[in-house]
């Protein structure tokens, strides 16, 4: 049986992406042939992972309110270097992972909580969670999943512009001057990235946001997801490793 970590057991059935539409929408074929339409769960511009001819991991449903019974779940993508890379491309996964990873203390500098609470309402914004820590005090946490890997094999965030992501920026350096713990955990969905940099070149705004409220008190901390696997096929996903975190890396220009 395949599943993602936090997930109940489903078996993920697999095709080719021939392409991605209306943001929501994305046209596969099957492995016995079939043509179906999953729902893509996944709103952003997915620059670099939305690669029509790839292999892709779908996930059934069988619920007969829904409009689709297919929902993409994970691309297989060329790593350059005669490998595959592993990508979750449902956005909705992410603070799930991050959920179970901090449950089982694999998030060493948020180990040590007594009560973790989702989606927390702050001054501006609503956060992802707040972890009362066994001190008495709080530590406010926002996720957010990375997928790009650029043309320089690192990792960046966001693709594309972000308002919401400046927001949530503001929330945090907020409760930082507040005297709050905060952090931005970047949930990195993507096995063949192993850092991650803010975005300058898609969302400058962004990134300088995050270079400043970084020197105001906001923790910022990535974590990388591992993919268990047999004979080809995904078992399981699970935040797994540390990965350095670079605020000053700029995407250098394409070579003409």
């Amino acid at each position: 049986m395949s599943q993602l970590e936090t997930q109940p057991r489903i078996e993920l059935v697999p095709g080719t992406l021939l392409r991605r539409y209306k943001r929501f929408l994305a046209d596969v074929q099957l492995d016995d042939g079939r043509e179906v339409v999953a729902h893509c769960p996944n709103t952003g511009s997915m620059r670099a992972v939305n690669v029509p001819g790839c292999r892709v991991w779908l996930s059934p449903s069988t619920n007969p309110a829904r409009k689709l019974a297919w929902t993409w779940e994970l691309i297989e993508l060329p790593d350059g270097q005669g490998g595959i890379d592993w990508v979750s491309v449902h956005t909705g996964r992410a603070n799930a992972l991050v959920a179970a990873a901090l449950r089982a203390g694999r998030v060493a500098p948020l180990a040590d909580f007594a009560r973790l609470t989702p989606e927390v309402k702050v001054e501006g914004a609503r956060l992802d969670f707040r972890l009362d820590l066994a001190s008495g005090d709080a530590c406010y946490v926002e996720v957010k999943q990375v997928t790009l890997k650029e043309r320089d094999g690192h990792g960046y965030f966001p693709d594309a512009v972000s308002e919401r992501g400046r927001r949530h920026l503001d929330a945090l350096a907020a409760l930082a001057a507040a005297g709050q713990r905060s952090v931005l955990l970047f949930c990195v969905a993507h096995t063949g990235i192993q850092d991650v940099a803010p975005a300058a070149h898609l969302d400058p705004a962004y990134a300088a946001r995050l270079r400043e409220v970084a020197t105001q008190g906001v923790e910022v901390l990535a974590y990388g997801c591992e993919l268990r696997q047999a004979e080809g096929r995904p078992l399981g996903m699970r935040l797994a490793r540390r990965l350095a975190v670079d605020l000053e890396r700029r995407l250098a220009p394409a070579a003409d």
